[in-house]
């Protein structure tokens, strides 16, 4: 579905009753690397089509960590926006200090409980209440592959762990950067809890970081995950610092470097440089996750304002996010997949259908799991204190793995109390 037909329609029958007077919104988000820019556009279009005023906060750096810093200054100032994009463990942490709007009214009168998956709905609600509106739902467990650079050095992608460590020692070998990635701890956690989910199992991957189970952070499993990590330091590039994932994800592009760790926003990035997702860059399934699915969920939240003017126009806002026109657009341009069910994915990309595949397998065969890496699976302290040791144990060349196991477990259980 186009934008144009979008208006056509949209103009014709009306989301929400709504005044003549334009509705103007302010939505904060970290939306600024190029594909997901054009996303935020998609957003905005949609939301001008309408007639109205869009005012854009657009805060880059630290995978949301800079947008999250203002956003607390301007809550605490009495001047929050009416909306953010705010999800999993940040979302229910905004819920509980009170700050945002209860959606239970709009999320009945539209059936949200029969249009949206269980897990999507479970994602953007706190304490049973709609506190959000879920916009679009990314794999996380993706390895994205160079079949150029593979080609050329006669080599098949890596289905596992051990693979892709034999693969990266010839690619290296042969003056390739294997693995592209950056030293942002959200970007090792990633990787490592493509490795936890792959090698140790999606059973494992919830006592360690759902249940934060003190026995399984300690366990001789851990500490081998944790050897398998430390071993692929040796394969990144060694003035990986400072490196974005987009950055990593054009080296990528670029064939400097081979293969990329990420979730599937990487495709906004190889859209928005003319490169075709499955095609001329490959999505396969991180090593040993086929059929497992580790999702993070974009949504928006509606700041509890005074105004009925802005109340309005953050109704407005939700029913538009959730038509399925929008869902299709927008999800397309951001790499992401719609949260809507049934939705018809034929124009979408190879790997878009794909991850639309693997999340149905993974949910019936109890192998969907939330992203610790992307704050889907527990508190931002807990995380924080999670990626604060990943970091600190991957960058030590010295790093000893059970002395590694030890500070993640103590590290949890501090972030805890």
């Amino acid at each position: 579905m186009t934008l144009r037909s979008y208006l056509v329609s949209s103009l014709m029958l009306s989301l929400v009753s709504v005044s003549a007077m334009a509705s103007s919104v302010e939505v904060l988000h970290w939306w600024t690397a190029g594909g997901e820019a054009k996303a935020a556009g998609v957003l905005r279009s949609y939301w001008q089509a309408l007639g109205n005023e869009w005012q854009d906060s657009a805060i880059s750096g630290g995978g949301g960590k800079s947008a999250m810093t203002v956003l607390k200054s301007r809550a605490l100032s009495g001047t929050p926006p009416e909306a953010a994009h705010l999800k999993g463990s940040e979302l229910q942490e905004w819920a509980a200090l009170g700050f945002l709007r209860n959606l239970d009214n709009v999320a009945q009168q539209n059936d949200w409980e029969q249009v949206l998956p269980e897990f999507v709905q479970h994602s953007v609600q706190s304490k049973g209440h709609y506190v959000a509106v879920p916009i679009g739902i990314h794999r996380v467990n993706w390895l994205w592959v160079n079949p150029k650079v593979f080609q050329r050095l006669q080599l098949t992608p890596p289905a596992s762990w051990t693979e892709l460590l034999a693969v990266s020692k010839k690619l290296k070998q042969a003056g390739i950067t294997p693995l592209a990635i950056g030293d942002d701890q959200w970007q090792l956690a990633i990787l490592f809890e493509a490795i936890v989910l792959g090698e140790g199992g999606s059973d494992f991957y919830r006592r360690a970081f759902i249940q934060l189970d003190q026995t399984a952070l300690q366990s001789d499993t851990m500490q081998h995950l944790l050897e398998l990590f430390h071993q692929l330091r040796e394969y990144i590039a060694d003035d990986y610092g400072g490196t974005n994932w987009n950055q990593a994800t054009h080296m990528l592009i670029e064939g400097s470097a081979a293969m990329q760790l990420m979730g599937d926003w990487v495709k906004g990035e190889l859209t928005a440089a003319n490169v075709v997702p499955g095609k001329d860059i490959l999505c396969l399934p991180a090593p040993g996750t086929d059929g497992k699915f580790s999702y993070n969920l974009d949504s928006i939240a509606m700041f509890d304002v005074q105004s009925q003017q802005k109340q309005q126009a953050q109704l407005q806002l939700v029913n538009m996010i959730m038509t399925s026109d929008f869902q299709h657009v927008f999800n397309r341009v951001k790499g992401s997949i719609p949260v809507l069910n049934n939705q018809t994915l034929t124009d979408f990309d190879q790997c878009a259908q794909h991850s639309a595949q693997q999340l149905q397998q993974a949910i019936k065969q109890q192998e969907l799991v939330p992203s610790m890496a992307e704050g889907m699976a527990n508190s931002s302290y807990v995380r924080q204190a999670i990626g604060d040791v990943l970091a600190g144990y991957f960058n030590n060349p010295d790093g000893n793995a059970k002395q590694a196991a030890r500070q993640l477990a103590r590290a949890v259980l501090s972030a805890q109390r």
